[in-house]
C-alpha cells in the first residue's frame, strides 16, 4: 500500500463569489477568496496543500479543492464597485460584502501537522481561536492582515479597516512567522513593533514590496504589468512568496516570486488562468535558483542590504524573461474588462450545472495585457 504524501501547507479562508461592477454595470462574476487565488499558484507549482473553506449550497463552481458546504448558510459574496473617476485615484474600488458564510472554527481544522499555515480570510471568517489553533499545528504561519482587520458596515456591507491592536488577534502577533499587508493596510499595523516579532511584508503594487525583519529592511523589485483588475493580486503574491519558501528560496527571492505572480494576476479579470508553458519556465527557474542557493550560503559583509542574496538581480532577469511568450504561440484566454460575461448563469444548487474551473490554462495566453 502506497503511503499518501504529507501535505506541506494548510490554507484557511472561505471561497467567495466576486461581482465586479463598473459604472453600475456588472462586467464580470468570478470565483474569489484569497484561498482560490493561492490555489492557482500552488497548483501550478505543485505545492501539496489542504484547503479549509466554507461555502453555502449555492456555491457555483467545480473546483479542484472541495470546500465545506454549510446547508443553512450562503456563499460569501463581494461586490467590487469601480468608476471611471476612480481609475485616477489610488483607491480604485469600493468593496462591499453582500453575504457572509459561516466562520472557520478550530474544530474545522485537521489534526495533522503542517510545515506552513496560511490564514487568508476575506470576509471575517478567521477567528482568534482558529488562528491560535493554526499556530499549534503549523511550524510557520503566514497571515494576510486583511483576515484580521476588516470590518463590515451592518447596513450595506462596505469594507473598512481597524487597527490590529484593537482586535483579538494582537496578542498572537508574537507567535506568527510572517505578516503580509498592502500599502493601504500597513498604517493599521505598527510595522516597527510587528517586525520585532515576525517578518512583515508590505506590498506596494507597481513599486514591488518591502520586507521588514527585526534588523533588516529590503525593497524587492516589481515586474512590469498593466492593471486590469487588482482583485487577488495580494493573494497571488502571498502564494508566490510561500511557494518560493517551500522550494527553498531565501526570503527576498521568494518575495520576488510573489511580485511575479501578483503582476500576472492584475492583468486578468478575477481568478487568473496561468499559461502552462509559462508555469513550466517559472518552475525551471525556481529549481535552478534553489540549487544555486543550496550550494552557496555566504554573504558579503559589505553589502548595504544584508538580506539580499547573491545574484538576486539575475533571478529577477530570469523571471522577467520567463514571462515573455512567443507571439506565434499566443491565444487569448482572459476576459476583457469591458465585456459582460455573465459567468454565473448556471448555479450549482438544486441539480443545476456547476461551472468548471481550472486555474492553469492549457493554452498559451497573452502575457502583455492591454488596458481596459
Amino acid at each position: 500500500m502506497v503511503k499518501e504524501a504529507k501535505e506541506q501547507c494548510l490554507i484557511v479562508g472561505n471561497y467567495c463569489h466576486d461581482v465586479l461592477i463598473k459604472d453600475d454595470v456588472v462586467i464580470a462574476e468570478s470565483l474569489g477568496g484569497a484561498a482560490s487565488f493561492i490555489s492557482a499558484v500552488f497548483d501550478g507549482l505543485l505545492i501539496s496543500s489542504n484547503y479549509i473553506s466554507k461555502v453555502g449550497p449555492d456555491f457555483a463552481y467545480a473546483f479542484n479543492h472541495r470546500p465545506i458546504i454549510k446547508p443553512l448558510s450562503k456563499t460569501t459574496v463581494f461586490h467590487a464597485h469601480f468608476t471611471t473617476e476612480d481609475k485616477r485615484q489610488r483607491q480604485d474600488r469600493i468593496l462591499k460584502r453582500v453575504t457572509a458564510c459561516d466562520p472557520v472554527n478550530p474544530s474545522d481544522l485537521p489534526n495533522s501537522k503542517f510545515d506552513y499555515g496560511m490564514a487568508v480570510g476575506v470576509g471575517g471568517e478567521i477567528l482568534p481561536e482558529t488562528l491560535e489553533r493554526m499556530i499549534d499545528i503549523c511550524k510557520v504561519v503566514f497571515v494576510d492582515i486583511q483576515a484580521l482587520i476588516r470590518v463590515f458596515d451592518p447596513v450595506d456591507g462596505t469594507v473598512s479597516l481597524v487597527h490590529l491592536n484593537e482586535t483579538g488577534f494582537w496578542p498572537l502577533l508574537k507567535k506568527i512567522g510572517f505578516l503580509k499587508a498592502s500599502a493601504e493596510e500597513a498604517p493599521y499595523v505598527d510595522v516597527e513593533e510587528a517586525r520585532k516579532w515576525c517578518c512583515v511584508v508590505v506590498t506596494k503594487g507597481k513599486e514591488g514590496c518591502t520586507v521588514y525583519m527585526k534588523d533588516d529592511e529590503l525593497t524587492v523589485s516589481p515586474f512590469v504589468a498593466t492593471q486590469v483588475d487588482p482583485t487577488g493580486a495580494g493573494d497571488s503574491f502571498l502564494g508566490g512568496l510561500v511557494a518560493g519558501l517551500v522550494h527553498g528560496l531565501e526570503i527576498p527571492d521568494a518575495a520576488l516570486l510573489g511580485n511575479f505572480f501578483g503582476s500576472l494576476t492584475v492583468g486578468h479579470i478575477g481568478l487568473p488562468k496561468f499559461d502552462s508553458q509559462l508555469i513550466q519556465r517559472v518552475k525551471d527557474e525556481v529549481l535552478k535558483r534553489s540549487l544555486q542557493h543550496f550550494g552557496s550560503h555566504e554573504k558579503q559583509e559589505d553589502e548595504p542590504n544584508r538580506l539580499k542574496p547573491l545574484d538576486h538581480e539575475e533571478f529577477l532577469a530570469a523571471l522577467s524573461a520567463a514571462k515573455v511568450v512567443p507571439a506565434n504561440s499566443i491565444k487569448e484566454c482572459k476576459w476583457d474588462l469591458n465585456s459582460s460575461p455573465g459567468a454565473l448563469e448556471q448555479p450549482v444548487c438544486n441539480g443545476h450545472h456547476r461551472i468548471p474551473l481550472n486555474p492553469v490554462c492549457e493554452e498559451s495566453i497573452n502575457s502583455v495585457d492591454s488596458k481596459p
